[in-house]
Order: C-alpha cells, then structure tokens, then sequence
C-alpha cells in the first residue's frame, strides 16, 4: 500500500546536518562582497578630512579645536 520514502543521501557523502543552510551561506558571502566593496572604495578615495590626521611628530597643535566653534577643552 503505502510505500515510505527515506531521504537519499548526498553524493558527496556529507552529511546534510554538518553543512550551514543555503541561506546563510549566501548571506554571509553577501556580507563578505559587500565590506570588500567598501574598504576598496575607502581605500581609493584616501582620507575624508585630512587636516584631521596627526602630522606624526607629536608637535604642539594646540589643542586641535581651534577650528570648531563652540568647542572647549574640558572643564572651560
């Protein structure tokens, strides 16, 4: 009468159970593409504010708020 069907195995012989789903495997390459993309673009556009950078020989800069209004050291 009704015949049971069993799940045929993989041809690989991995067991279904010890792989990720589908999904979240492409997921995470999406995840992976997209933060590739954006560290190239980051990287070839250089710095946003280069002023903003210290000039590496840890001269005096004043305090480095000279040029944003409304800012003042702590406790001022």
């Amino acid at each position: 009468m009704a015949e049971s069907r069993h799940p045929s195995r993989r041809a690989a012989g991995v067991p279904r159970t010890l792989l990720p789903p589908r999904k979240l495997c492409g997921f995470l390459l999406l995840l992976v593409l997209v933060f590739s993309v954006s560290y190239a673009v980051g990287s070839a556009t250089g710095p946003v504010a280069p002023g903003m950078r210290g000039s590496g020989g840890g001269g005096s800069s004043g305090g480095g708020t000279g040029d944003m209004p409304g800012m003042h050291g702590g406790g001022e």
